[in-house]
């Protein structure tokens, strides 16, 4: 489960930060600045790492045995600003502890 947790958290921290960048700078850029091309370029990418993350999510949710509800708001957590980050926090401090979400 540790490699698990690993890759669990890189992509946590990959994610918020991929979606900072996609909310607070790319999307500001193009309404504000006119400027659409670097949310046609972090917008996929955030797509795809998402991705990545919510598969990761799963096989930590299943090695952890996870609730389905404590999946699911895990997963969702990469869909907000700032929040994959308190979501990694308090995941890895259950995990170390062995209580499952």
């Amino acid at each position: 489960m540790k490699g698990a947790l690993s890759r669990y958290r890189v992509m946590a921290y990959v994610v918020g930060i991929g979606l900072l960048v996609l909310v607070l700078v790319a999307m500001p850029l193009k309404y504000f600045a006119d400027a659409p091309l670097l949310v046609q370029i972090v917008g996929p990418v955030h797509g795809l790492l998402y991705a990545i993350y919510l598969a990761l999510t799963i096989d930590l949710a299943l090695k952890s045995r996870w609730s389905i509800k404590g999946t699911i708001l895990v997963a969702l957590a990469g869909t907000i600003p700032f929040v994959s980050f308190y979501a990694e926090r308090k995941v890895t401090e259950r995990a170390r502890e062995g209580v499952a979400l």
